[in-house]
């Protein structure tokens, strides 16, 4: 019985005192290594986040340039249409002004053919009276 108490306490001593201690630090490494992933994972999903929120708004900026830009196209588009149609208005208005200017010479023209042609027909139609004098 004293050996069996002697190897009990020379067991306890030499063996389960430092096995105990080296399974302590080893728990400790353990526990600290996952509180030190648990940080590092809380310290990447906050990169992350952080990425995301800035991504968002550089995405926002480009389709408010993007907006800024459509809006910019068609008020060119707009003024070059206004310019086009100003242009058409004015030309028209030249052409009705020549159109109007044709149409009174062709009517002058008319006019004194009509009197020419009048003279004309009266003379073949009247004869000329013996003295060469017209009525």
């Amino acid at each position: 019985m004293v050996i069996f108490l002697v190897l009990v306490a020379a067991y306890a001593v030499l063996v389960d005192g430092p096995l105990r201690r080296t399974l302590g630090e080893r728990r400790e490494r353990t526990a600290g290594a996952v509180e030190k992933a648990n940080a590092a994972i809380a310290l990447a999903d906050a990169k992350a986040q952080e990425y995301e929120a800035r991504l968002r708004a550089a995405r926002q900026e480009i389709y408010a340039r993007r907006e800024k830009q459509v809006q910019e196209w068609n008020q060119a588009s707009d003024r070059a249409a206004m310019q086009a149609r100003e242009a058409a208005q004015v030309r028209i208005k030249e052409a009705r002004m020549q159109l109007e200017q044709q149409t009174a010479d062709a009517r002058t023209q008319l006019e004194s053919g009509i009197e020419q042609m009048a003279s004309e027909i009266l003379a073949v139609i009247l004869p000329a009276p013996a003295g060469g004098a017209r009525p």
